[in-house]
């Protein structure tokens, strides 16, 4: 009697379907520069850079006198009435306001408060208002490209020359470029982390940005909108930031800086001739 047997042997493999590519991978988010790589030069540098900013903004900046007095008188006001304060009224008895959003004038006009009625004490928040932006602008630029990049970019808006005729005088400018700088510096969180968070920030920036210089404020809202909402090109960038024009980093400033038209027009009778100061013009 013969036994058969039989073998048994294993199933043949199923291949594996093949994979195909995404024609448009997403990349991923950008992330800031580590902090192995920051030299330990750095914070040496921006002070350098920040205390070198203040003295180019703070020297001899009594000479500039009254500067645009037609906003100098309503700072007057809005130190000695707080309804001239909070509507920016051009005297104390509140007849009539100035041409512009009032948040501009309270800064200066809570330095007159404490420090009394001079050109120092209106003119000084703009210097510091300058300082700021300086600072904010390298925060900014360091996130994405480092330290280097981020001293180069601040020494350039300090050393522009309509950077330094803005932050000494009293203008609206100066504080509309600073919470510009500081939205772009929230944007930039924003694409880091895809915060909610960060973007409510900005808006409220660009918003408080609208009670500074009205409408210049909105300059900027469609380069944030583009950086935030259109997807990066793949492949356009080497990992280290956004692969977007960085371009967009600096658009803040020099939107900010843009000097609006000038008016004509007659400044209100001073409450003080002997203190007051006035203008024939703004």
């Amino acid at each position: 009697m013969e036994r058969t047997e039989t073998l048994l042997t294993a199933p043949e493999p199923v291949p594996a379907p093949a994979v195909v590519p995404d024609p448009h991978p997403v990349p991923p988010p950008p992330q800031p520069a580590p902090a192995a790589a920051r030299a330990i030069w750095t914070r040496p540098a921006l002070a350098v850079l920040l205390v070198g900013t203040a003295l180019l903004y703070l020297w001899g900046l009594g000479e500039s006198g009254w500067a645009n007095a037609y906003y100098s008188a309503a700072v007057q006001a809005g130190s000695e009435s707080w309804t001239a304060f909070l509507y920016g009224s051009s005297d104390a008895a509140n007849s009539i306001t100035v041409d512009k959003t009032p948040a501009s004038l309270w800064l200066m006009a809570l330095s007159v408060r404490v420090f009394g009625l001079s050109s120092w004490s209106i003119l000084v928040p703009q210097a510091l208002l300058g300082v700021a932006t300086v600072g904010v602008l390298y925060a900014t630029v360091r996130r994405w490209y480092g330290p280097a990049a981020g001293l180069i970019a601040g020494t350039v808006l300090a050393l522009t020359p309509v950077a330094t005729l803005m932050f000494r005088f009293n203008n609206p400018d100066a504080l509309l470029v600073l919470l510009l700088t500081v939205a772009a510096y929230a944007t930039v969180r924003a694409l880091e982390a895809a915060s909610t968070r960060w973007i409510v920030l900005v808006g409220a920036l660009v918003g408080f940005g609208f009670l500074t210089k009205m409408l210049q404020a909105f300059l900027v809202v469609p380069v944030f909108a583009g950086v935030y909402l259109v997807p990066r090109r793949p492949g356009s960038g080497d990992g280290s930031g956004s692969s977007s024009s960085p371009d967009w980093a600096w658009w803040p400033p020099l939107a900010g800086g843009w000097r609006s038209s000038s008016w004509s027009r007659r400044a209100p009778a001073p409450t003080s001739a002997a203190r007051r100061p006035t203008a024939s013009s703004n």
